[in-house]
């Protein structure tokens, strides 16, 4: 099962992040954020009733140090694209954010079998690869590739801090991270002086990617809390081939020999881990 909640898990995010991408092209960056992460929290509240827990302040506690921690790896993301080349920096970021609830994972005792621990390998070489974009005029900036790594600290700490709370907590670390990174992002839209209002017919395109990020959010809950930290991650990291797929269909975008490679590697990794599973 937590193999098949993670890699759901991994295609919800990427359709999240498609969406979010349409939506940008005809938004301000800080609109999307802050809009769908809104549609996110209202739907989290929505789903309280159906998967309740146990409400206590450790719970929200740690939610909201995660929130803080996705809100400081997406503002830093952003700012690594704004002074970097994408494909140096995107694989950066999601490598780092893949290896570092790895290293939590096996540091605090976990031991996956060998053959997910081969999985592993080949997924965090798959993101490499995946996340290739096309070569850019220009050369990043070492301040930018320690941006990049910086924001990929923020997202793993995201997984690792939601990880800490009590299983028996239910949603209620997401409703403490949602209300945390809006609260953030926010904030830091005011001080830009950002306006915060939906471009023309985009705001049904913000909605959908709030509602599939929460989504995914919710499923990545139900997949640590059923198994290894070490191996969902890393299974959830995987995000990116679903965006190139849908972008490949839906927009016409071709897909460039090393990120069909990576999306074989990220197909063979996931059976390892889940052979391994049943071993």
């Amino acid at each position: 099962m937590t193999v098949i909640l993670a890699t759901a898990c991994a295609i919800v995010y990427g359709t999240a992040d498609f969406f979010g991408g349409l939506a940008t092209r005809r938004s301000q960056v800080f609109s999307v954020v802050v809009l769908s992460q809104i549609a996110g929290l209202a739907l989290v509240l929505g789903l309280l009733p159906l998967l309740p827990g146990v409400y206590g302040a450790e719970a929200l506690s740690w939610g909201l140090a995660a929130g803080l921690s996705g809100a400081a790896g997406l503002v830093l993301f952003y700012r690594s694209l704004a002074t970097g080349v994408m494909s140096v920096v995107a694989p950066a970021t999601a490598v780092t954010s893949a290896a570092l609830p790895v290293a939590f994972g096996l540091a605090t005792g976990e031991r996956p079998r060998f053959w997910a621990l081969v999985g592993v390998a080949l997924a965090l070489g798959s993101v490499l690869l995946i996340s290739q974009d096309k070569p850019g005029g220009g050369r990043s900036s070492l301040s930018s590739v320690l941006t990049a790594l910086a924001a990929g600290a923020g997202f793993g700490g995201f997984y690792i801090l939601l990880a800490m709370a009590p299983d028996e907590a239910g949603l209620w670390p997401l409703v403490g991270a949602r209300l945390s990174s809006v609260s953030a992002v926010a904030l830091l839209a005011l001080l830009a002086r950002r306006a915060l209002r939906p471009g023309p017919a985009s705001l049904h395109i913000i909605v959908a990617a709030g509602v599939l990020d929460m989504a995914a959010n919710v499923l990545y809950l139900l997949a640590q809390q059923d198994g290894l930290l070490s191996l969902v991650a890393v299974l959830v990291s995987l995000y990116p081939a679903s965006t190139l797929l849908l972008a490949n269909r839906v927009l016409g975008e071709r897909l460039r020999g090393v990120q069909v490679a990576g999306v074989a590697c990220a197909l063979v990794a996931v059976a390892l881990i889940a052979v391994a599973q049943h071993l």
